[in-house]
């Protein structure tokens, strides 16, 4: 439980990285991109703060980030509509390598407070299911 509850703070330093590029409202090419870097780290500590969780306290054991996002929503921790856009998240994530393509940067880039909003939620639900334990 004590690595769950690292997980979680890391995440959450992760996420606020994020939060901290996306108050931009006029956002240079290199902000954007730096907020494209954060959102892929905060991704990843997310997804695998989740993966943490469910095999510890749900005793499920997932590998990949989407099928850790359809337990999550199996087991409440994200709604349908929250794993739905969840599952984007995943496929922009995997799309952020191309950022040279200006309209898919800025594509992906126009997600990012949506994103980061499921994240934070996501965690919140995390962190209060691993204090029932």
């Amino acid at each position: 439980m004590e690595r769950l509850k690292e997980r979680l703070a890391q995440a959450d330093r992760a996420l606020t990285t994020l939060d901290e590029v996306l108050c931009d409202n006029n956002p240079s090419s290199i902000m954007r991109d730096a907020a494209m870097q954060r959102f892929e780290y905060s991704f990843e500590a997310t997804w695998k703060t989740a993966q943490r969780y469910l095999r510890i306290v749900e005793g499920r054991v997932e590998a990949s980030p989407k099928s850790v996002i359809r337990a999550s929503v199996a087991a409440a921790l994200l709604t349908e509509e929250d794993g739905r856009i969840a599952m984007a998240m995943v496929d922009d994530r995997h799309l952020t390598s191309h950022t040279y393509n200006e309209a898919l940067a800025q594509q992906i880039f126009s997600h990012l407070p949506t994103y980061a909003r499921i994240m934070r939620m996501w965690l919140q639900t995390l962190r209060e299911g691993s204090k029932e334990e």
